[in-house]
């Protein structure tokens, strides 16, 4: 069974940064696209940044542009989420997910997506 481990998440201060990761077992991890997700309570889970099987396509929510990466290292079987100049309302639960395909142009959604972890907790102070 396929399985997502996110960590790196915490308490951070208004224009911190932090640096999730996802560690993914039980999968061909190398060829399939990987996107991060995350929801507050009583929200809707948003979609937070995409990346293609092989690194080089990104996507990423407007909220996200310029202050997030997205990246993977097919060796390691680990996606990271690298957060800089953090806001309050950034804080909520971040979710990595396993997309169906390689790459689309629609992995902002998340029914592009077949597996989730359980997600960690990222909580930006002001």
């Amino acid at each position: 069974q396929v399985q997502l481990a996110e960590s790196g998440g915490g308490l951070v201060q208004a224009g911190g940064s932090l640096r999730l990761s996802c560690a993914a077992s039980n999968t061909q991890f190398s060829v399939y696209a990987l996107g991060w997700f995350r929801q507050t309570p009583g929200k809707e889970r948003e979609f937070v940044a995409a990346i293609g099987w092989n690194g080089y396509n990104t996507d990423y929510a407007d909220s996200a542009k310029g202050r997030f990466t997205i990246s993977r290292d097919n060796a390691k079987n680990t996606v990271y989420l690298q957060m800089n100049s953090l806001k309050p309302e950034d804080t909520a639960v971040y979710f990595c997910a396993r997309a169906r395909l390689r790459y689309s142009d629609t992995l902002f959604s998340d029914s592009e997506y077949s597996y989730w972890g359980q997600g960690t907790q990222v909580t930006v102070s002001s």
